[in-house]
């Protein structure tokens, strides 16, 4: 457990303000939550004495904080192999393989990305959900952020609510795309079906929008890039299904294996091999919150991936360029 010191005066400025709201602004490191929790609990004071929240500031006050970061999760530390991409003493960038669930969940209790973390640094059981500030998909493979701070964690969780991490994607396709274009759909919680999301109207969904290009066509597939406005669950898959050109593979959104006419031996073992979603975040850009510089990561494409589009070529090369 982590004790936190911290001293300021009040700015004449805050006159009229509520402590809370004047606290915020005061120390930026930590969430408006989580210090309005330390004020309830006594840990932040005013000249010396206990304030509630909402207390209208004078000016001038001297203000004291002092509070434990408390342990956060209560997973298990797990020697599993994480593939880091870049780590300083802020944050941590790795590459994640598709089949390793990001939190332990329903099904899911242990062997995730965050008992590998918690393994590689024991420090991140202080922070909310062991510093992770965003997720794949268990069958995504590719690059995520992980904060080391406290700090760090509320400048990411910032940036990504107001859109300021580039997350960029490759995918595979079923069907032939002409061009690229946007996806414009709101999405919430599929009716029928808990584990799933639909696209729903702007009173049951939430806003959410998908840029993408062709990269390569081959016979009844094709590659293409994706490039998230927003980051809802499932966007990529539940958008480009919703129009008509699921992911290859996708167990939930991608209608199960079709295979083109003609296809080549080699084509038809690769696709009904492929059992997970043809999804791979590929680059990861973003301003450094601590050093101001912005950071750009990319990560290979993840083998599985790269033979299916090594097969596609072979195919179209054999079959010349038709349609299922």
């Amino acid at each position: 457990m982590t004790t936190i010191r911290h001293e300021a005066v009040v700015p004449l400025s805050a006159a009229g303000r509520r402590f809370d709201q004047a606290l915020a602004e005061m120390f930026p490191d930590y969430s408006r939550s989580r210090l309005t929790a330390w004020v309830k609990a006594g840990a932040v004071t005013l000249d010396g004495v206990p304030a509630v929240p909402r207390y209208l500031l004078r000016g001038g006050e001297q203000v004291h904080l002092e509070a434990e970061l408390e342990t956060e999760v209560a997973s298990a530390p797990e020697a599993i192999a994480l593939d880091i991409v870049h780590e300083d003493p802020y944050l941590l960038v790795l590459n994640k393989p598709a089949g390793l669930v990001v939190h332990p969940g329903a099904g899911n209790p242990a062997g995730t990305m965050l008992n590998a973390l918690l393994h590689h640094d024991p420090k991140l059981a202080e922070l909310p959900r062991g510093g992770i500030v965003h997720r794949l998909d268990k069958d995504t493979s590719g690059l995520m952020v992980v904060a080391k701070t406290l700090a760090t964690h509320t400048a990411l969780v910032d940036m990504l609510s107001r859109h300021d991490v580039e997350r960029q994607y490759e995918a595979i396709v079923l069907g032939t795309l002409i061009a690229g274009g946007t996806v414009d759909a709101p999405i919430g919680r599929h009716i029928g079906d808990r584990l799933r999301q639909a696209v729903r109207d702007e009173e049951d969904g939430k806003h959410a929008v998908t840029h993408y290009r062709l990269r390569e066509r081959f016979r009844a597939h094709t590659l293409i890039q994706c490039n998230l406005e927003t980051g809802r669950t499932h966007q990529i898959r539940v958008h480009l299904a919703h129009i008509s050109h699921p992911l290859v593979g996708d167990p939930l959104y991608g209608g199960g294996l079709k295979l083109p006419k003609r296809a080549t031996p080699e084509l038809t073992a690769s696709l009904r091999g492929f059992r997970r979603q043809a999804l791979h975040a590929e680059r990861l850009s973003f301003v450094h919150p601590a050093s101001g510089e912005t950071m750009a990561f990319e990560a290979p494409r993840p083998p599985d991936l790269d033979a299916l589009v090594v097969t596609l070529r072979a195919d179209l090369a054999v079959n010349g360029s038709d349609e299922y």
